[in-house]
């Protein structure tokens, strides 16, 4: 492989005007299409087969004019101080404003005076609005009636929020990769001592992100997309793609100042590093793409998306950063900064930093392996006390409209009126008239006997021990024409409150003998309760997925270093960094450690996607460290250096260039950190800390002590896969013989 990529490096040096204008007419193109093929993203999660999902399926299937997954909006009012909302003029303002909401996407508008949604002091009341359609599907017509609601009742003095999913408010665009950028910018000129060095990755980096980015925005007009897959295709984007070319560029200049010609430098530097960017890149690839197995459609987006855009990022630093360097030459060692030492990234001669740390870590290493595994132990405690949900209202971005919206009712309802359950009762099991409407009333009667964390429940009208006869039988005239019955139920909890799934867990427990008493069945659903399923779902695939990107990428690390135990090593040293980061993310989120660092003002449980991508997208990038790390310990030792002499030496030449590595993907990932989206904060948050945690704790400190104990054995490999196994050359042995055949060591050059 060394030396096909040896060739591609110096094909794209040679022809960088074709390769050059090849990028630059993709990225047009599809800049092109994100402005005339884009459609709109969107954020609804859903799986189907899980119980909350088929009662859905259950109501449109009956009547197929209802639309129960449709968007929702709750109208939520405010009288002026001292006033009420009862009085003639407030009760007018809101009647008004409500009206005006109305468009032909809405399917229905509560009215809080006679549903009840006024609070005890008549100071705030909500009303809910039903849409036929997704949040994704409304139109600026919707949007332009919502805000006229706003306007009318706010002339009239009235305090106006509207929250629900309908109109979800739009985090400030490019703000998270300018943090990145300008982190990016600042340790790459640090790592080169040039401005013109740094710039290279840099503008290789943005150019495939920009690429990606518009390639998913043009998809979004043909597939349904969440905002989250092309938020995580930057992220990621952004940040491997700085790494790969970093560590490109970073062996170029090395080449370079030992005399190369700028041509076959670039050749030797994409042949050695290049061989670990492609390994790198496909772990990450196939742990992303792994997200695939789970069947759960979101996830499939992200991880596909993900894996794309560092596929792209490998390409781009294979063949349009050696194109540009043909351009730039050696100007690459020029442009120094007075400030700065003109080091070598590459260079063994001298005594680094690196040099000092793998040498301490090497003398110590049994305490320095026993404490680092006790303190990823320690770190990794709160994971025990994890809570999955689904993103809500609550953690919206402090004055808000959605955040307004929500603490409005939650102060004045109850936290529970936030998320109400709603239960289907089916009754086309249990007969046609009174049967049916006894059917509902035990089921009503069950619903009600649950005691724990239930303010209210409504039945539909006709049923319980008060209704009337006439509305009685108008409910059975009902159930004979729909066969189903729906019981709102409302919490006393907030929707990603653990007591509120404890809720739905009871009540299904409690209604999974309703069949048999009477025939119908009832399903839980609602959108807490849709959470709870989808957590539920991913913890089932979670191991079936961990086995399958693990084995797959285990395999790969094992053609990449011809041993059993590295790739063994790497595994459970990425485990360390996955309870370290799930740990303190807990810690920040969940139980509010320091949260106020990064802009978040409430406590919240886990995001529920967090622990099945974390791992896809953590693994992969831990994988990348690995890969750089010690496949320039393998080239050392493969050259006949003595095992553990091996790892100080592969430490010390790489050691520098990962460490920038890893603070630039560390500055990515905390700038989407710093961001509104409490999804795209956790997601950010959590691979900052598993990035740090993986790459200074593991692959810099256990790594080397442990392969300082294990000496020589840790590159065993039984003889009869030894033979079996392609050589692919990675450490690039096979390209150094075939170049020193054709053409003498050049004489190092003083730069």
């Amino acid at each position: 492989m060394a030396w096909q990529l040896f060739r591609l490096g110096r094909w794209c040096f040679r022809h960088r005007r074709i390769v050059v204008a090849f990028w630059l007419v993709l990225l047009v193109g599809v800049g092109v299409g994100s402005k005339t093929l884009a459609g709109n993203t969107d954020d609804q999660f859903s799986l189907k087969g899980i119980e909350s999902t088929q009662a859905f399926d259950l109501i449109k299937a009956r009547t197929p004019n209802a639309s129960p997954d449709g968007a929702t909006a709750q109208v939520v009012f405010k009288a002026p101080k001292g006033e009420q909302l009862t009085s003639a003029a407030n009760k007018a303002a809101v009647e008004q404003a409500l009206a005006k909401v109305k468009t032909g996407d809405v399917a229905s508008v509560s009215d809080p005076f006679t549903t009840g949604t006024v609070s005890k002091d008549a100071t705030v009341a909500y009303a809910s609005v039903s849409y036929t359609k997704q949040a994704v599907d409304l139109t600026d017509a919707d949007k332009s009636a919502a805000d006229a609601a706003r306007s009318t009742g706010e002339k009239a003095g009235l305090t106006v929020a509207i929250g629900g999913d309908a109109f979800q408010a739009k985090s400030a665009g490019g703000a998270a990769e300018g943090i990145g950028v300008l982190v990016a910018l600042f340790v790459l000129v640090i790592t080169f001592g040039s401005l013109i060095a740094a710039g290279m990755p840099l503008l290789t980096a943005i150019i495939g992100v920009g690429i990606g980015m518009l390639g998913i925005t043009t998809l979004t007009g043909f597939l349904s997309l969440s905002s989250t897959t092309s938020a995580l295709g930057s992220m990621l984007g952004l940040a491997v793609g700085i790494d790969y070319a970093l560590f490109i560029m970073s062996r170029y200049q090395h080449e370079v100042r030992r005399g190369r010609d700028p041509e076959e430098a670039i050749g030797r530097a994409v042949g050695t590093a290049g061989s670990a960017v492609v390994f790198a890149g496909l772990t990450v690839i196939i742990a992303l793409a792994g997200l695939s197995i789970c069947g759960i459609g979101f996830l499939t987006q992200m991880g596909l998306g993900g894996a794309g855009m560092v596929a792209l990022a490998v390409l781009i630093a294979l063949t349009l950063l050696p194109a540009l360097l043909g351009f730039a030459g050696k100007r690459v060692l020029g442009g120094k900064l007075r400030f700065l030492k003109a080091r070598d990234a590459e260079a063994g001669d001298v005594r680094t930093n690196g040099r000092r740390w793998v040498e301490l870590v090497a003398r110590l290493r049994v305490p320095f392996l026993i404490g680092g595994v006790l303190l990823a132990a320690v770190l990794s405690l709160p994971v025990a006390k994890m809570q999955l949900a689904l993103p809500d209202n609550a953690t919206a971005a402090a004055g808000s409209d959605q955040r307004v919206a929500y603490d409005l009712i939650a102060d004045s309802f109850g936290a529970g009126a936030n998320g109400p359950l709603v239960v289907v009762v089916d009754t086309s099991g249990a007969g046609s008239g009174q049967k049916a409407l006894a059917a509902v009333n035990t089921a009503v009667a069950k619903i009600e006997a649950v005691k724990t964390d239930v303010v209210s429940v409504i039945p539909p009208a006709g049923a319980g021990s008060d209704a009337t006869p006439a509305a009685q039988q108008q409910l059975v005239k009902q159930l004979d024409a729909v066969q189903y019955a729906t019981v709102t139920v409302i919490p006393t909890s907030g929707p990603s409150d653990q007591a509120t799934k404890d809720l739905v867990t009871t009540m299904r427990a409690d209604l999974t003998d309703l069949p048999g008493e009477t025939g119908a069945r009832a399903l839980v659903s609602g959108q807490t309760a849709v959470g709870v399923d989808i957590s539920q779902k991913l913890t089932d695939v979670f191991p079936r997925y961990l086995l399958v990107v693990v084995g797959l990428a285990f395999i790969l690390l094992v053609l990449v270093f011809r041993s059993i135990l590295v790739p063994l090593k790497a595994a459970i040293g990425f485990l360390l960094s996955v309870g370290i980061s799930l740990g303190t993310t807990v810690a920040v989120f969940q139980w509010g450690w320091l949260n106020n660092l990064i802009g978040l003002d409430v406590t919240t449980p886990v995001i529920f996607i967090l622990p099945l991508l974390l791992t896809g997208v953590l693994f992969g990038l831990a994988m990348d460290y690995e890969v750089f790390l010690v496949t320039r310990m393998r080239e050392a030792f493969v050259h006949g250096e003595e095992a553990r002499a091996a790892v100080r030496s592969g430490f010390s030449h790489s050691a520098r260039v990962v460490t920038a590595a890893a603070v630039i993907m560390t500055g990515v990932f905390a700038g989407f950190a710093l961001g509104d989206d409490v999804m795209i904060k956790t997601i950010g948050f959590a691979l900052a800390v598993g990035v740090i945690a993986d790459a200074f704790l593991v692959r810099m400190t256990l790594v080397p002590a442990l392969m300082s104990i294990v000496g020589k054995h840790i590159w065993w490999l039984p003889r009869w896969l030894d033979r079996l196994l392609p050589d692919l050359d990675i450490e690039g042995e096979g390209l150094e013989r075939r170049l020193r055949e054709q053409q003498p060591e050049p004489q190092t050059v003083a730069v």
